[in-house]
């Protein structure tokens, strides 16, 4: 049986490990012959603008948790599979228990050595409490496992014990998935391994029942719903079993031959290997590709990775909307066709911005290259973040780029309304761990420990071990709302020149770095695929200054994309904006045109929204005459095409911060006058 102690005995011991250069914590963990470009680096943020996001998810979003998992139930279903409760199942899934799991993984990375600790005390009451509810909750998920491993309290309770009869829909495997993912963070952040035995067993469980036909196990099959691939490859790299290494490659290459249907929805269409497109449910795929990108970087099973890239190159090109978002279709939460990317229709779910993030990640530290964390930076600020409100108490589980005039929205899962909770909690708990992991996803340091590479920006620290050499690096900045970061070597080898890589936005078109009492700009200091590298003998105290160009700019779409042709976006920096009625008393957004002809001009608002810099354009409004009862005319002389001679001041906020006021309409994209 799990512990009962809600002492961290071992938080110090991970600590001092990660100090010693062992591998930082964080969901992915390479192992030691994957011969991938780049590995992850321990970070940690300080203050800033992440600092204040992921304090909210410390001290509101998470310890909410076990008291909303017992009001919907899921708690209460792991007691009756226990045999410990009587009554009904609660809620409508079969994949509730990834609920609690989720929960457990994001309360995990909270316990870790780097992540916030309320009052900066490593055993302070708010640590205590969240490890008593970590331990409490493991010990029901313990009570609940079958002798064999088997656990899903849907079909144990619900099902009478039927397993593994409707894999398409029951989600059996992408349960196991979370309860690993959960369990491996877990063990990395407290080095307590009651629930990584849980998941252990599970896994051999799974490993006993699915292969090939010929293997000796009775079912060849995969689950609707991807998830447990990457999770079986991180559980390989925290135990060192290659064999859950190879069914996680047995998982990836058995979609795409029918085994469940032959459908588009659950990647079931055309082997991942021969695919030109992603498409189907968009959770769903970037799963898949999460986990087949893990594969490759283990094996390096160089078709494997082909396929990854072109995967990748073909979602951003065609089906990525400018938030970073995914997903186009409220119906099966699909990705749509190639430039079908509408507004007040788009889906692009929290789930499918976070999948994004970890697969772009993967992709990341397998290649190398820079462009895929420019898009997690582009969806961490804004296809992400807006599913969170500004308090951390309600959430968004799709996320339009348009909101219209006179909409009228009850609240729910598909709600483009804020909601406590929903009936398909998928995105509040993962909102969660990923705003609990965030500094696993900030630096890395290359294969060949030569250098630092800092990916996302933040107040705090960037550590690395290059070739047994521990190097710190310390950074201050007020990003994204200013562009200048400064950076101050605190740590290095004395004798040994190193790289320091920073990575310069895709949307970035103007740069200055300084380093010594040299300064550079874009001219001669180039950027090669997306890097600023900076090779010397470093010495403490040595400080590096890079400014990032962040004037305010208007973006336009291909024009393949129909719902936006002849309209343009405001950007700033890293963060798309919007416009909300809220700030545009008097009339609504639906018939307000940009006057592109007219400077943005950027205002700082610390009162406002928690403190953002909005970007204030010029506007009109359309003449929009009485049609009667026909709303069609000639396009002759059109005389809703001109606007009217009313000129309106258009305030635009950070798109993550929409939504946080009061209802009404908002629009991202903007009509050119």
């Amino acid at each position: 049986m799990p512990r009962t102690d809600s002492a961290l005995p071992s938080r110090t011991d991970v600590s001092a490990a990660a100090e010693q250069g062992a591998a930082p914590v964080g969901p992915v963990r390479l192992g030691p012959d994957a011969p991938a470009a780049l590995r992850p680096a321990a970070a940690q943020v300080r203050t800033g603008f992440w600092h204040a996001r992921r304090e909210v998810n410390a001290h509101t979003s998470i310890p909410q948790g076990p008291a909303l998992l017992e009001s919907a139930g899921n708690l209460h279903n792991l007691r009756l599979a226990a045999g410990t409760a009587q009554g009904e199942f609660q809620g409508g899934y079969p994949f509730v228990d990834t609920d609690v799991y989720k929960w457990l993984e994001a309360a995990s990375w909270q316990l870790a050595p780097s992540g916030p600790s309320g009052d900066g005390e490593e055993n302070s009451p708010h640590l205590r409490q969240l490890a008593a509810e970590v331990e409490r909750i493991i010990a029901l998920v313990a009570d609940a496992q079958q002798s064999d491993g088997y656990l899903n309290t849907w079909f144990q309770v619900r099902k009478n014990g039927e397993r593994y009869q409707d894999l398409r829909w029951g989600h059996e495997l992408y349960c196991a998935g979370h309860l690993i993912q959960a369990a491996v963070a877990h063990h990395r952040a407290t080095g307590r391994d009651e629930l990584l035995v849980v998941a252990r067993r599970f896994a051999d469980h799974l490993d006993s029942v699915f292969g090939l036909p010929g293997s000796g196990r009775p079912i060849d099959g995969v689950d609707g719903h991807p998830e447990v691939e990457t999770a079986l490859v991180e559980l390989y790299r925290e135990t060192g079993e290659r064999r859950y290494l190879d069914l996680a490659g047995y998982f990836v290459d058995r979609y795409g031959h029918g085994l469940l249907g032959g459908e588009a929805y659950c990647q079931d269409r055309v082997p991942l290997r021969e695919a030109v497109t992603v498409e189907g449910h968009a959770v769903r795929q970037l799963y898949l590709l999460a986990g087949a990108t893990d594969v490759a970087t283990e094996t390096g099973d160089a078709e494997l990775r082909s396929a990854a890239e072109r995967l990748w190159r073909a979602m951003t090109t065609t089906k990525t909307h400018l938030t970073g978002g995914l997903g186009a279709h409220h119906d099966e939460e699909d990705f749509g066709d190639p430039f079908e990317l509408p507004n007040e229709r788009a889906y692009c779910e929290t789930c499918a911005a976070i999948a994004s993030i970890q697969w772009s990640w993967r992709m990341a530290l397998l290649t190398g290259e820079a462009r895929y964390s420019d898009l997690i930076e582009r969806t961490l600020y804004n296809g992400f973040l807006a599913g969170v409100s500004l308090d951390g108490e309600s959430w968004l589980y799709v996320n339009p780029l348009q909101v219209r005039d006179g909409h009228t929205d009850p609240g729910g899962d598909q709600s483009a309304r804020r909601t406590r909770w929903f009936r398909c909690a998928c995105c509040p708990p993962n909102v969660m761990r990923l705003l609990a992991g965030l500094e696993h996803y900030l630096s890395s340091t290359d294969a060949g420990g030569q250098g630092l590479q800092i990916h996302q920006y933040v107040t705090g620290h960037y550590r690395a071990d290059l070739a047994g050499t521990p190097v710190t690096v310390s950074a201050e900045t007020d990003y994204p709302w200013h562009g200048a970061v400064s950076l101050t070597v605190e740590e290095t080898p004395r004798e040994r020149p190193w790289t320091l890589s920073l990575r310069i936005p895709q949307w970035c078109h103007e740069y200055r770095v300084r380093c010594g009492d040299r300064t550079y700009d874009e001219a001669d200091a180039p950027v090669t695929d997306g890097w600023l590298r900076l090779e010397r003998t470093w010495a403490p105290g040595d400080r590096v200054v890079l400014e990032l160009g962040l004037e305010p700019r208007l973006t336009a779409a291909d024009p393949r994309v129909d719902a936006v042709r002849g309209c343009v976006a405001i950007e700033r920096g890293p963060l798309v904006y919007c416009l909300e009625q809220v700030d545009h008393p008097g009339g609504g957004l639906d018939d307000v045109v940009i006057d592109t002809a007219h400077p943005l001009a950027v205002k700082q608002r610390p009162d406002l929204l928690g403190g953002v810099t909005t970007v204030v354009a010029t506007g009109r409004r359309r003449a929009v005459p009485d049609t009667g009862w026909w709303p069609y005319r000639s396009a002759d002389a059109d005389p809703a095409i001109a606007p009217s001679g009313e000129s309106v001041e258009l305030t635009a906020i950070p798109y993550y911060a929409w939504a946080n006021r009061q209802d009404g309409s908002m629009r991202v994209w903007l009509p050119t006058s």
